[in-house]
């Protein structure tokens, strides 16, 4: 029996009675998600390994030409991407997001970044933390995560090339 998928996901039998309200794909017997889903993970999936085979080409710049002031982590994260022309990783992205959030009802809340942090010191940690991303992370991981976040485009930089 030969199974058609159309355009709208439903399928139909080769002994087709025309009713297909109850018929859905059958994956192994095992999965209960809707197809579309299935073929949407699947998407998601492909894109974060090749995010991430793509983020781990990209060198960790060693030469720092100047000293970048900040007020935030994410403010300074937008200046070394301007600097080095690179993406940092949805991870980085997001951590830097956490670290301005942190300092949300400390007492130096105020108080620009780079008068806390040596602007040199916040830049190299940056870039400690964002080796480790680009480095070490499963694009099954990533993938995971970018299903359970439905914000997570704004993390995740354009890339050029």
């Amino acid at each position: 029996m030969a199974v058609d998928i159309s355009s709208d996901d439903s399928c139909s039998a080769g002994d087709d009675d025309g009713d297909r309200s109850n018929k859905r794909p059958r994956h192994n017997g095992a999965i209960d998600k809707p197809f579309r889903e299935l073929i949407f993970e699947g998407t998601i999936i492909r894109r974060a390994k090749m995010y991430q085979e793509y983020m781990k080409q990209l060198p960790i710049p060693t030469n720092r030409p100047s000293v970048i002031p900040c007020t935030t982590w994410q403010g300074l994260a937008k200046s070394i991407k301007q600097l080095y022309g690179q993406p940092l990783h949805y991870l980085t992205n997001i951590c830097l997001k956490k670290w301005d959030q942190f300092r949300l009802g400390s007492e130096d809340e105020h108080q620009p970044l780079d008068t806390i942090v040596h602007p040199s010191k916040a830049e190299i940690s940056i870039w400690c933390v964002e080796e480790v991303h680009r480095l070490t992370t499963s694009h099954q991981t990533l993938s995971k995560l970018w299903l359970a976040d439905p914000t997570c485009n704004a993390y995740i930089d354009r890339i050029t090339g």
